[in-house]
């Protein structure tokens, strides 16, 4: 399973970049564009909507089932890739090139729960 280390990840398979301005770039992990298998729909969250940690903000649909993604942190949405909307197969021929939206943390520190690879990884061994 591709796992990139320089990401980090939540449980709920979600994976996280920070941008060198303190936004974090959200998207799925392959290993979830995996297990849905192929996409048809993506809805996204509301630019500017403010979002709680763990809350349900998007939602990806394949042929088999319909999955919600969760915020990482606590924080507003300043970007949504519009692009992944009109084609959301392009997630499952790269998940991790394929972002779904930017999200401004509330607090920074938040940021420390999240997963890194290694984690992330022997997580996925254990499922």
């Amino acid at each position: 399973m591709n796992v990139p280390a320089d990401l980090e990840y939540t449980a709920s398979h979600e994976w996280v970049r920070r941008e060198a301005d303190g936004t974090l770039t959200v998207g799925i992990t392959d290993h979830a564009q995996s297990a849905l298998g192929d996409l048809v729909f993506i809805e996204l969250p509301a630019q500017g909507r403010r979002l709680a940690a763990g809350e349900a903000c998007a939602v990806v649909e394949s042929v088999k089932a319909a999955s919600d993604i969760y915020a990482p942190v606590a924080g507003e949405v300043v970007a949504v890739n519009e692009g992944i909307v009109a084609a959301p197969e392009k997630v499952n021929t790269d998940a991790y090139a394929n972002w779904l939206f930017k999200l401004k943390p509330a607090n920074a520190s938040d940021t420390d729960r999240l997963l890194n690879a290694a984690a992330y990884a022997a997580s996925l061994d254990g499922a």
